[in-house]
């Protein structure tokens, strides 16, 4: 028995070894399946977030063409980063609609004015309970909405210039 426990220690060098090397050979997916990929947007309906902008419902979101839903905050510096690439898309032609979380509307109005305004309509959701259940985790998130009003992508962070293709890829997959 005690020649045993002299082994204790490899072992569990050994076992730790392999761990580690199973961590570093393992296949790397830094994509982040969402749950609800493929099922209908949950049901809301959003007051105005903005003042120049109408509220958001769930049914103006499915409307026979695909859309991109960006969820944002003013006080999101990531968010102010997307900006440029929100208002390409928009030129792209692409209709984008917003929900502002946990904002007010005098800061959603000054963030607009600052970063450009490339929504349709912002719904504010000021507890947080529409991105919740949209299976979002923080600000940016943005989702493809497909023609049926089905979420078709969910895109994790800030869209970054060399995602707007895919993105544009994505809406065109949604029809």
């Amino acid at each position: 028995m005690r020649g045993w426990l002299i082994w204790t220690p490899f072992v569990l060098f050994l076992a730790f070894v392999g761990l580690f090397a199973s961590g570093l050979f393992k296949p790397d997916d830094h994509v982040i399946h969402s749950r609800l990929v493929g099922q209908n947007l949950p049901a809301f309906a959003l007051p105005p977030a903005a003042s120049d902008r109408p509220g958001l419902t769930s049914a103006q979101v499915a409307t026979g063409k695909p859309r991109l839903l960006n969820i944002f905050a003013s006080w999101c510096v990531p968010c102010a980063a997307e900006a440029p690439q929100l208002m390409a898309l928009r030129q792209a032609g692409v209709e984008i609609d917003a929900i502002a979380i946990r904002d007010a509307r005098p800061d959603v109005d000054r963030f607009l004015a600052r970063y450009g305004n490339p929504y349709a309509r912002i719904g504010l959701d000021a507890r947080s309970a529409v991105q919740i259940a949209l299976g979002s985790s923080g600000v940016p998130e943005s989702f493809v909405i497909d023609s049926k009003g089905r979420i078709a992508y969910q895109h994790i962070g800030d869209i970054r210039a060399d995602d707007v293709p895919m993105i544009l890829d994505r809406l065109k997959a949604a029809q």
